[in-house]
């Protein structure tokens, strides 16, 4: 993997100047990218925080033109990468999921990390079981916090469709509204925890760094748009090398990561972008499987009644691991 001397090289100071200087990853004997442009999303959230500091590596895969396409509404990564909008990008795996069965041209290519939600309840509710019956805050219907805690009442047996009630309310309501009561629980993904705990709002029941079997699977993938894959498979698996080299990065230099999210816009917060950088596993992409993690949240989500279709049938219509195959033996040391 990149290694640090690398990064700071390539970096520059970057305290000073805000800005990671390109670092060439591309192996000599590959042939360069079909395409010089590449486009990606910029949502919401430090679990992307590798797609971002990939900004600089990229032109050393042989980008000449990067783009990040900013989500102007919750969950427009997916219906954006469908259409042929974004090229690639990191995203939540449910939600992928969930548009695979609808036939959208979407290929899921690698995981980048497990647990980064946490399930944080007020009003004296201490399990998942306990949940029944309460209230739960979510930004959208079938965005990827609703999925994500549908999963988790359908491990426990609880019915997302009848045993709660959702409330639908923006992301900066949803704190308020723990605070005081009027829901009961929510998910957050960093640095919404990370602000929770330093306002002491809430208690967390389900840590997905830490809690089984959520802390087995990867929750952020790799996915492209089909039509791009095909036509560009070298400028896919670079693109791909560009953001798990950049997890390294996160891992192994969180304080300038962070830094530089924030003087680039993607996060206006640097202690919790700090702290959410020191507790997401970044650097072990090696350890978890891509195809169990699909596998297991299709299958959560099909209990659910959110698809139809089996866990097989999603692996073999919306997953290709090959390029991720290829880059785990590439990047062993």
């Amino acid at each position: 993997m990149i290694t640090r001397r690398e990064f700071i090289r390539g970096a520059g100071v970057l305290g000073a100047t805000g800005t990671l200087g390109p670092v060439s990853s591309a192996l000599a004997s590959e042939p360069p990218p079909e395409t010089k442009r590449i486009r990606l999303m910029q949502i919401g959230g430090i679990c992307v925080a590798p797609q971002y500091v990939a900004e600089r590596l990229l032109p050393g895969e042989g980008f000449s033109d990067v783009q990040y396409v900013k989500e102007t509404g919750e969950g427009q990564i997916y219906p954006r990468l469908a259409a042929g909008d974004v090229d690639i990008s990191m995203a939540f795996l449910a939600p992928f999921v969930v548009q695979v069965e609808k036939g959208a041209p979407i290929v899921m290519l690698a995981g980048v990390h497990p647990g980064c939600f946490e399930l944080i309840t007020t009003n004296g509710v201490r399990s998942i079981t306990e949940l029944k019956g309460k209230r739960i805050s979510v930004p959208q219907e079938g965005g990827a916090h609703r999925l994500f805690i549908s999963t988790i009442l359908s491990h426990v047996g609880l019915d997302s469709q009848r045993d709660v009630n959702w409330v639908i309310q923006k992301p900066a309501e949803s704190i308020p509204a723990l605070a005081e009561g009027r829901v009961d629980a929510l998910i957050g993904f960093p640095p919404l925890p990370q602000e929770m705990r330093a306002k002491k709002i809430g208690k967390v029941i389900l840590s997905s760094v830490a809690d089984k079997p959520w802390s087995q699977y990867f929750c952020c993938v790799i996915a492209g748009n089909r039509d791009f894959v095909q036509k560009n498979p070298v400028a896919t698996k670079r693109a791909i090398r560009a953001i798990l080299k950049s997890n390294h990065i996160c891992a192994s230099e969180p304080e300038a990561t962070a830094k530089f999210l924030v003087q680039r816009g993607f996060t206006p917060n640097y202690d919790y972008a700090l702290q959410s950088l020191k507790e997401l596993p970044y650097a072990r992409w090696r350890d978890f499987s891509a195809e169990d993690s699909v596998r297991f949240f299709a299958l959560r989500l099909q209990e659910g009644g959110y698809i139809k279709s089996s866990p097989k049938a999603i692996l073999a219509n919306g997953t290709d691991w090959r390029f991720m195959n290829e880059l785990k033996k590439e990047l062993k040391t």
